[in-house]
């Protein structure tokens, strides 16, 4: 206390001769506040200390100024454990952990149209539009407790609800417990991340995906990670919240597994199949599609569907879908056939089908990689960055056709081929550019053939 004394001192003593008496007396009456403060702070290290090393106590958050009250510390469950030798030595608490992630894609397109097409379909508008804009938070509150927290502010509902689900770890022979709203265990195409995709859309076949829904899944890998397996139960379908109310039923599951079948080192061939039951939510079915692209409009509206079934009153529904993919050096292909079979409520069942397949080459002679958490191709990283030393980015040319057919049993529905080129250029890990020439050819029952033709460019920045 003498030198605490000792340093007011000098420092009154080196303040302008100016100040009066009523200045110095303000700085001293300070001083005794400071000291008074100082005081209170060495008695409660004195309390704490004895226990330091041996208990922990649980704060909602480091004192971010003034003192904690030491007769009532505050207390929370809800934050991980944080004691006074981690407070005073800066670390941060173990959990919870987030992580900010997000991207967006931003999409123009040009649509030229033969007459037949526009009189089948209606008129597809020309348009510049964010296609998605998602940010994310990610992390785990606990070692086998994992989060993540997605929103769209593109998509309709704006923000909507993407991926938002909670997870539990290491949970014996279920391995993984996930619940939430998440990708359903079914189609290559559509676990595949929108973020690495080879072309601006998924293929035709995803029209008959449940795709995002809110349930509970199981899933799993053998310790080699060459063969997955997921399990799912859900309500569908669900709104952009997340849910789904009613009686009438809106239940269903879905089951995929997946093997490695080669694996010398360089190339890997992958084999899988997905198989999911859905009872839909008042009886009622339906499947559409657009040509591979998407634009929307406040007041034209969203690009017509190139075919559709309508709506088709139905008990439940049966998909099946098979699934081969492959990485070889620069090349990549992929590949997928899925059924649904329709079992309606008035007249016999009645099915429908989409296969398609697609191959990649990467000019600079990056390799894709194979993701063996998730079953999918994963995602092309430039050796060289654009502009970095004189780098040019990763450039790779992709082919892709798919079918669809909504035709059977009195459902006129339509049946579209596509036929694609695309153009990539990565630019780094996180920057892509996408050209995309489509061609259409659409059969219309008692409209019959026409044809049109796209260009699409997506601009894609991710975090």
């Amino acid at each position: 206390m003498m030198r605490f004394a000792f340093l007011t001192a000098v420092a009154v003593s080196l303040l302008p001769l100016r100040l009066d008496a009523q200045d110095v007396s303000q700085l001293q009456r300070e001083n005794v506040e400071l000291r008074s403060r100082l005081d209170r702070l060495e008695t409660l290290v004195e309390r704490l200390e004895p226990n330091a090393g041996t208990s922990e106590r649980t704060f909602s958050a480091v004192p971010t100024s003034g003192l904690v009250d030491t007769a009532a510390p505050v207390e929370h469950a809800s934050f991980a454990s944080w004691n006074l030798n981690s407070a005073l030595s800066g670390d941060a608490p173990a959990f919870p952990t987030v992580k900010l992630t997000g991207f967006f894609q931003l999409d123009t397109v040009w649509v030229d149209q033969d007459a037949a097409n526009r009189a089948a379909v209606g008129d597809a508008q020309d348009g510049i539009d964010f296609r998605r804009a998602r940010l994310a938070a990610t992390g785990n509150v606990a070692e086998n407790v994992g989060y993540m927290l997605e929103m769209d502010f593109a998509f309709p509902g704006r923000p909507s609800f993407m991926d938002v689900w909670g997870e539990v770890r290491d949970v014996d022979f279920l391995q993984n417990v996930r619940f939430g709203q998440y990708r359903q265990p079914f189609g290559l195409d559509g676990l595949t991340s929108v973020k690495e995709l080879t072309f601006i859309e998924r293929a035709l076949p995803f029209a008959f995906l449940p795709f995002r829904q809110t349930g509970v899944m199981a899933h799993g890998a053998s310790k080699s990670e060459d063969m997955t397996w997921w399990l799912s139960g859900f309500r569908a379908p669900v709104d952009a919240f997340g849910g789904n109310v009613g009686d009438n039923a809106g239940y269903g599951m879905a089951a995929r597994a997946t093997a490695v079948v080669i694996d010398d080192g360089d190339a890997i061939v992958h084999l899988g199949g997905a198989y999911s039951l859905i009872y839909p939510t008042n009886d009622m079915a339906r499947y559409r599609s657009t040509p591979e692209f998407f634009d929307t409009d406040a007041l034209l509206g969203s690009t017509p569907a190139f075919v559709d079934t309508g709506v088709i009153a139905a008990d439940h529904v049966n998909l099946f879908a098979g699934e081969l993919a492959a990485t070889s050096g620069a090349w990549h292909a992929q590949g997928e056939l899925l059924y649904a079979v329709v079992d309606r409520l008035a007249g016999s069942s009645v099915a429908f089908s989409g296969v398609t397949f697609q191959s990649g080459w990467i000019l600079t002679g990056e390799h894709r990689p194979y993701d063996r958490k998730n079953a999918v191709l994963g995602r092309v990283v430039p050796c060289e960055n654009f502009g970095l030393n004189g780098g040019c980015g990763a450039w790779e040319v992709a082919a892709r056709w798919s079918y669809l057919d909504l035709n059977d049993a009195g459902v006129n529905g339509g049946q579209l081929n596509n036929v694609t080129a695309g153009l990539n250029w990565y630019l780094n890990r996180y920057t892509k550019l996408q050209l995309n020439y489509i061609h259409a050819f659409l059969k219309t029952p008692g409209l019959g053939d026409s044809d049109a033709d796209i260009v699409a460019m997506r601009a894609q920045i991710d975090f």
